[in-house]
């Protein structure tokens, strides 16, 4: 039980890393473009990411994984899906905030490209609170991913999964508890470190600002 929990640790952690790392770039480019651009791109795109989040993440992952099959690549794909409005919506919110700014009309000024007003000039402000957001949505996909695993959906056999050895350790639990507490206390081991990770880095970034 011991090596399968050691082993399933390789998907729990690369899968939600990646899809992390997937959505925090995919949703940082469409942040930045959104708040820095504004207009009907802005309106149009926007509606159509609030229309995506008001659906509850793990039945549309459900949806999702039920029609393309279950799989790695599969929740790595649902997962990217999932987060990266939320990314977006929380760089588009910084960038409003600060394309008026006196630096960026600088820029502007200058005759600075777009691009490089965006990643030179913006990116290094709205950083962060990006940082913050993708440690957030790192424990949040560990979180689905071990959902996903519990009702069948995950990392499918011979690759043990931690969801999935929850599940299947349920009915003997009287028998052989520790089937059940190793995993689920992996899980549970996993997602406190990773919010206290997210939790100091939330208070270096309020105290370098508060130094600014």
């Amino acid at each position: 039980m011991l090596s399968r929990v050691l082993w399933g640790a390789r998907d729990m952690i690369v899968l939600p890393t990646l899809t992390t790392v997937l959505s925090v770039l995919f949703g940082t480019a469409i942040g930045l473009t959104l708040g820095y651009v504004g207009g009907w791109l802005d309106n149009v795109v926007s509606r159509a990411l609030d229309s995506l989040l008001a659906i509850p993440a793990l039945i549309l992952a459900l949806v999702m994984l039920g029609t393309i099959g279950p799989s790695a690549i599969g929740i790595v794909f649902v997962v990217v899906i999932l987060y990266t409005p939320i990314v977006a919506r929380v760089v588009r919110a910084a960038t409003l905030s600060l394309r008026t700014s006196g630096y960026i009309e600088a820029a502007k000024l200058r005759g600075e490209s777009r691009f490089y007003i965006l990643f030179r000039e913006i990116l290094p402000g709205v950083l962060p609170a990006l940082v913050v957001e993708a440690s957030l949505r790192f424990t949040y996909a560990i979180f689905l991913t071990a959902s996903l695993g519990f009702l069948g959906l995950g990392v499918q056999p011979p690759s043990p999964d931690w969801g999935r050895m929850v599940n299947e350790a349920r009915d003997s639990f009287a028998q052989t508890p520790w089937a059940l507490w190793f995993p689920a206390g992996a899980i549970a081991l996993l997602i406190i470190g990773v919010n206290l990770l997210s939790d100091g880095l939330r208070r270096v970034f309020r105290y370098e600002g508060q130094l600014g």
